[in-house]
């Protein structure tokens, strides 16, 4: 169904109870991370997306054997040996990157595309590149190709200019199988770094300070295989809490750490919804009887501010908002490819390099619209379903490298949806 438009009739309430399929942005660099391991490892709740796919096509590349029952993956990496990544999805996702450090680490060799995925900014390599030649790494680039090396990784001190999610998650790996100590300076606190280093330790790793700016990394000889549960998509999560926001619905959603979701559940509130949180995961249910807010200044941040890949499903719902709103983006400086398509349904957003100033409207209306890359797809999905009228968003290969079954979920949520 990759290939297909996605049709909706709007507008449409969003109501009921839905389990948020597992976290992409955790399973890729937990996929990256079993390489470092001699053994069988077995990852639970992974979600079936094209990003997914490729990866462990990579990893089979590589001299691993994967089998998938379900949502379970069987992943044996005892034969491992191939450092040159090749495959269909090789320099087409960003997260091909993280295969540096693992790579590294293991084999000390390394040859791979350059990264490709969303077009949503540069997302320069640099701070990997730098990160992981203070480590021992000596790298050649070549005209598609980046090569690497080091005859043995060792531990140092690195300052991280920005707290890079990537850059963190490569270092991270590249250090766990490095000779003495490392401790990374201005480290990502996300989530899915957390994810990643319980992950890790779970292998055999030393690792303090996940979840805070600075972590410290004890190498190991060697590390083993494992077992582990992805965690819920945050990002999955937060797309159908503003989908209930801009329909006026009433969502539950189950198995959602709330701790993930950083400030989001705030800036809900703000908009007028009504949250109700049980524990830490338990469930998170939605209520929105009004028209949202308009939020007059908002920015995206590195976690626990609001992220990024909601800043375009937040602009569409401040499209339908009783007032004026701006929204600055600070992380991708091509987040706003969704501005065009949601004027297109009727949005006023005036749009600078960096900022979007959206004047909230009564009501958006249905028309043809283009996904351009992943969240930007989503958030037009959103739309559609609160537009009045029929909406046909083409560009679903994009969105179903995040989404496993973003149409089964509607569907769970009430909302009518068809395919072209």
């Amino acid at each position: 169904m990759n290939g297909k438009n996605l049709c909706i009739e709007g507008p449409q309430k969003m109501q009921g109870e839905l389990l948020v399929q597992g976290s992409k942005n955790t399973a890729l660099p937990v996929l990256a991370a079993t390489l470092l391991g001699k053994g069988v490892f077995v990852l639970h709740h992974c979600p079936k997306i094209s990003d997914v796919e490729h990866m462990l096509e990579m990893l089979e590349v590589a001299g691993c054997t994967v089998g998938r029952e379900g949502h379970m993956l069987l992943i044996d990496t005892r034969q491992a040996d191939q450092y040159c990544v090749t495959g269909n999805g090789a320099g087409k996702m960003r997260s091909t990157i993280t295969l540096l450090g693992s790579i590294l680490g293991r084999m000390h060799r390394v040859e791979i595309p350059y990264p490709g995925g969303c077009t949503i900014g540069k997302r320069p390599i640099d701070l990997h590149l730098r990160g992981l030649e203070q480590l021992g790494a000596v790298f050649e680039h070549c005209e598609h190709t980046l090569k690497g090396q080091a005859e043995q990784l060792h531990g140092a001190n690195i300052y991280l200019d920005f707290p890079s999610v990537g850059a963190t998650e490569n270092l991270l790996l590249a250090s766990v199988l490095a000779e003495g100590e490392t401790v990374l300076h201005g480290a990502a606190m996300e989530p899915e770094i957390v994810e990643l280093a319980i992950f890790l330790k779970k292998m055999g790793a030393k690792i303090r300070g996940e979840g805070t700016p600075v972590l410290q990394i004890e190498g190991v000889r060697e590390l083993h295989g494992a077992e582990f549960i992805i965690p819920a998509d945050r990002i999955v999560a937060g797309t159908y809490l503003c989908g209930a926001v801009m329909t006026g619905g009433d969502v539950r959603l189950l198995h959602v750490p709330a701790t993930h979701l950083g400030n989001l559940p705030d800036i809900l509130a703000h908009l007028g919804a009504e949250l109700e949180i049980r524990g830490d995961g338990e469930e998170i249910r939605i209520r929105m009887r009004r028209r949202p807010a308009a939020i007059p200044y908002l920015a995206t941040a590195p976690y626990p501010g609001f992220p990024t890949d909601l800043q375009s499903v937040l602009m569409a719902v401040l499209s339908v908002s009783s007032g004026l709103s701006l929204l600055e983006e600070k992380i991708f400086e091509a987040r706003f490819q969704t501005v065009p398509e949601l004027r297109r349904m009727g949005a006023s957003i005036q749009q600078g390099e960096a900022f979007a100033l959206i004047e909230g409207k009564e009501r958006l209306l249905g028309t043809d619209v283009r996904a351009e890359e992943l969240r930007g797809g989503a958030a037009l999905i959103m739309a559609a379903v609160a537009a009045e009228g029929k909406s046909r968003i083409s560009g679903m290969e994009y969105v179903h490298r995040g989404y496993e079954d973003i149409q089964g979920d509607l569907k769970k949520l009430g909302v009518v949806v068809n395919y072209s």
